[in-house]
């Protein structure tokens, strides 16, 4: 095992296209580090370049001790396990798990050995005379990582391992590779587009748009603190809803008010944590609420200024809990990163501010009685509204945070 360092890492393809640029990692020994993205952002471009199977236009790979940018993919001691599996179909699960193996000529019974401990661990012990074609999905992808984790490489290289599998297996997989991983102690690099494989499984997570590194920390730093919009928009499901309204102080009360006249009134402590919030009074900001932090007032109470009301559009009974879409008279928050989101996840792409507001999602209780056409009132958590520069895109938390480039609305 060993800590895997990218320092200014680039890749420009000879048509000119980048596809990363100045990535800097520092991945340590045996963390879980999670690159999650839209499609196209860069992330599997910078795995590949971990493996060898992509030449760097800049910057510099360690893995361990070594520094790696010329060093052939055999020779870096990493294991990639890929999307499609990449089994041999002619050969039994203990030849596929042993394959790596036999080429180095290890003796067999090592071979035996270590192929049996692997077995063991991804519970393939009864399957080890079985061919692929015999075996579920799910039990594939375990032979792929078999293969790799017989060679004891010092470092595992996960790209979409779990893309091809039926939403219960992804689930169970996940619990397999967290525990594996765990088991093994084994630094590993995952690639995923899905952000709830991002927040289940890594130590850290590094979120990825247009090659360009925007986060990096532990999931629930992600969720409670996104740097930016896209990270806000692309990390929690549902989306957060994003709203522009305009900041002002009454009475020395911090108020939130949007276009169509309503307001909520902020608690003390938001300026507390969020000084920077200071110099935006009677400026536009974006603000961020999340689905978790509303709920229907009719079960819950709670003061009058903390409350959002329209009428319910749509009404989504999830068993756990009820998602109810409602639209407000605010106006619509338009932005690259917003356009980009909706592309990503298949939604209308927002175009401009119009009439019709601004669409949200609010998660219920179960309990809940609303109806399509019932008058909603979603008590907000004003404690727990997230900030954002209208021109930069940038969170609002304190004064010396930078601020990322300016994005184009």
């Amino acid at each position: 095992m060993a800590e895997v360092v990218l320092s200014g890492v680039g890749k420009i393809y000879p048509d000119g296209f980048q596809a990363v640029t100045d990535l800097n990692l520092h991945i340590a020994d045996g963390e879980f580090l999670v690159l999650v993205g839209p499609s196209g952002c860069g992330k599997t471009t910078a795995l590949r370049m971990v493996a060898g199977l992509e030449e760097i236009s800049t910057g510099e790979i360690r893995i361990g001790d070594r520094v790696v940018n010329r060093v052939p993919a055999r020779d870096r001691d990493v294991a990639m396990v890929f999307q499609s599996y990449a089994l041999y179909p002619h050969l039994s699960v203990r030849d596929n798990i042993g394959f790596g193996l036999s080429l180095r000529k290890v003796p067999k019974d090592e071979i035996r050995r270590k192929v049996e401990q692997a077995a063991d661990l991804l519970g393939l012990r009864d399957h080890l005379d079985r061919k692929p074609r015999h075996l579920s999905g799910g039990q594939r992808q375990r032979v792929a990582m078999g293969r790799a984790i017989v060679r004891q490489p010092q470092a595992f290289l996960m790209d979409e391992p779990l893309s091809n599998l039926d939403a219960k297996l992804r689930v169970q997989m996940r619990a397999e590779i967290a525990r594996i991983q765990r088991d093994l102690g084994v630094t590993t690099i995952y690639v995923t587009h899905d952000q709830t494989e991002a927040m289940t499984l890594g130590d850290r997570v590094a979120v990825m748009k247009r090659g360009v590194l925007q986060q990096i920390a532990p999931p629930q730093e992600l969720y409670d603190r996104p740097a930016n919009l896209f990270v806000a928009g692309f990390i929690g499901s549902p989306a957060m809803n994003l709203l522009k309204g305009t900041l002002a102080e009454e009475d020395g009360r911090l108020l939130l008010r949007f276009r169509g006249g309503q307001t909520l009134t902020l608690p003390q402590e938001v300026l507390q944590h969020r000084p920077a919030l200071r110099s935006y009074v009677n400026r536009p900001v974006i603000a961020g609420i999340r689905p978790e932090d509303m709920e229907d007032a009719a079960l819950s109470g709670g003061p009058e200024h903390a409350r959002l009301t329209a009428v319910a559009d749509l009404v989504e009974a999830m068993g756990s809990d009820v998602l109810v879409h409602f639209s407000v008279d605010a106006e619509q928050v338009v932005t690259e990163d917003t356009r980009e989101l909706a592309r990503d996840v298949g939604a209308d792409v927002p175009e401009g501010p119009g009439a019709a507001g601004t669409t949200m999602v609010a998660r219920f209780s179960p309990r809940t009685r609303i109806k399509v056409g019932d008058q909603v009132a979603a008590q907000v958590d004003t404690g727990r509204v997230h900030f954002f520069d209208p021109d930069t895109g940038a969170s609002i938390w304190d004064s010396t945070q930078p601020s990322p480039r300016k994005e184009t609305a």
